[in-house]
């Protein structure tokens, strides 16, 4: 299949399924992120290892470029976005949106809205070391892969079970839970 024909199987699949409903508001902290393919010969997925340093609650773990809602985004797409260029440095105009993936939450209260894209990788990655440690580049067909091998397709696995290693790093916790939904839709829908 060619990247073209991908991107839009993809895309048809994020805006066609069910996604996860917002919680209660009131209960949890708003954030977004962004699931950002990118197309070579395969569809990859970009990454983040976040910095491995004392005191940092998220060190070392694997996500999406995302975080916190601020007053001044428009709503939790903007927000996305924003973020992906700040942390990233990958600009609003070389990403196009597919859809939202719908809502995460994490163990801390954080409610994520997942945004799924595609970057034409016109940007040169740079980030702050202070808060990122890696990234990472993932091929789709990999942790699709891992998807069947580890059985989860077609259900729901626990959060301790729900895991997808890649090279030297695991991805876990709220950011597999993101990626367990996106394969899901792309392979069911």
């Amino acid at each position: 299949m060619d990247n073209s024909a991908c991107y839009e199987k993809i895309k048809s699949a994020v805006r066609a399924a069910d996604h996860p409903q917002p919680p209660d508001p009131d209960l949890f902290q708003p954030t977004s992120v962004m699931a950002l393919f990118m197309f070579d010969s395969d569809p990859s997925l970009l990454f983040i290892q976040k910095a491995d340093r004392a005191g940092y609650p998220w060190a070392n773990q694997m996500a999406f470029p995302g975080g916190h809602v601020d007053e001044m985004d428009e709503n939790p797409r903007a927000t996305a976005l924003r973020e992906l260029n700040e942390e990233m440095g990958i600009a609003s105009d070389n990403v196009r949106v597919m859809g939202s993936l719908g809502h995460f939450q994490t163990l801390n209260n954080k409610d994520i809205q997942a945004f799924a894209g595609v970057w034409n990788q016109k940007d040169d990655i740079r980030f702050d070391t202070y808060e990122i440690q890696r990234v990472f580049k993932i091929p789709f067909a990999h942790l699709a892969g891992v998807h069947r091998e580890k059985g989860y397709a077609g259900r729901r696995p626990n959060i301790m079970e729900l895991t997808y290693p890649y090279e030297d790093v695991i991805i876990w916790g709220v950011t597999a839970k993101i990626v367990h939904h996106l394969i899901e839709v792309v392979y069911t829908t």
